[in-house]
């Protein structure tokens, strides 16, 4: 059997305000494709098929497209909710879709009820919030671990009896897992890490919940988001990984990237310098984050790196030698506001405002004094 594993596409989501729904839906494209061209058998989704639990309508579209193609494609579809997902609308409807050969897991109290395909069980963890599932599990310990090992005890005590391999869907953070800037926190207490020996005895974890891919150990792996979300992820490869399963377990898995919608990097310098340095030329068509290093706040500089650097999303100030100036801190009373704005900026830019500032300034200060009267 060969399976497809992939998670965390956050339907829906935004990248600094930049759409990602067109890089969702080409990702989507590469999926079926993938699906027809390596015979796929299963596609395993690890959780946050959403980005948020009352997705927007298009990100509803996409999924209802992904999920009627890949089943096309000839692909059965196994997916689970994941902590950005709204277990009971994701799953609505479960029991009725099934028969369509996409099986919606998001109810923790069927976790020991596999999908069988083709003599494989695969089993659906979907995330699960420990005080939720404390009570009816009756756990002693309000835990991530406490939950996921209780679940995987129900898992074994079925997968005994069965003669093929079994494939287990889990969003959860492993301890060992490397996260990054765009996973939301799922602490409780303190305790969010569930340890790698939980999930033993499995022939294969698909993994979610982590951004990057990672293998934390041969049989258990994440796939990580098929986007970059944050730009702590600019050297991530994206993609799903490719597992093989033979009647004693997993046999083989490699990993097939996905595209790059828009590649994303990191700049740091002088203005003057990112605008001219031919050093910079790679990157004139990624989405960039960028800090500023010169000694005085430049002005202007969005707009100006935009000229060459159309999609910059995000710039900071980091003037060498010294973090940012700090601001005005003395007392404004008895002083006229526009004096104690035109402190703010020399003090925050490191040089006086300009005429055209000043004169900007006095307005605003103005149209306050107009509306307060008014009031």
């Amino acid at each position: 059997m060969r399976v497809l594993h992939t998670s965390d596409w956050h339907l829906g989501r935004s990248f600094h305000r930049e759409s990602l729904l067109a890089a969702q839906a080409a990702f989507v494209d590469h999926l079926v494709e993938t699906v027809r061209s390596e015979r796929i058998d299963a596609v395993a989704v690890a959780g946050d098929i959403y980005d948020r639990a009352l997705p927007p309508v298009d990100a509803v579209a996409l999924c209802n497209e992904a999920l009627h193609r890949l089943a096309d494609a000839g692909a059965r579809v196994i997916m689970i909710s994941g902590n950005h997902d709204s277990p009971r609308r994701l799953g609505f409807g479960a029991g009725l879709i099934d028969a369509g050969g996409v099986h919606l897991r998001t109810d923790p109290a069927a976790v020991a009820t596999p999908v069988l395909v083709d003599g494989v069980a695969f089993y659906g963890i979907p995330y699960l919030e420990p005080e939720t599932v404390r009570g009816p599990w009756e756990l002693t310990a309000r835990s991530h671990d406490a939950a996921i090992r209780h679940a995987m005890s129900l898992i074994k005590a079925d997968a005994t009896g069965r003669p093929g391999p079994s494939v287990v869907l889990a969003h959860a953070f492993v301890t060992g897992g490397e996260a990054s800037e765009s996973e939301r926190d799922i602490r409780v207490g303190g305790v969010d890490n569930v340890p790698l020996d939980a999930f033993d005895g499995v022939g294969y974890v698909a993994l979610g919940h982590l951004h990057g891919r990672q293998r934390m150990s041969e049989t258990v792996r994440y796939s990580g988001s098929p986007i970059a979300y944050s730009f702590s992820e600019e050297r991530h490869t994206k993609g799903s990984w490719l597992v093989a399963l033979g009647e004693n377990g997993m046999e083989a898995a490699e990993f097939v990237p996905a595209p790059v919608p828009r590649p994303i990097a990191r700049l740091s310098g002088h203005l003057d310098d990112l605008l001219t340095s031919p050093r910079h030329a790679g990157v004139e068509d990624h989405w960039l984050a960028v800090v500023l290093t010169d000694p005085v706040r430049p002005k202007g500089a969005m707009e100006r790196l935009r000229q060459r650097f159309p999609h910059t999303l995000t710039l900071a100030f980091q003037p060498e030698g010294g973090g940012e100036r700090p601001a005005v801190r003395r007392t404004a009373a008895g002083r006229p506001e526009i004096d104690v704005a035109l402190d703010f900026v020399r003090e925050v830019r490191g040089e006086p405002a300009d005429d055209a500032e000043r004169k900007l300034l006095q307005q605003a200060v103005e149209a306050c004094r107009i509306k307060e009267a008014a009031a």
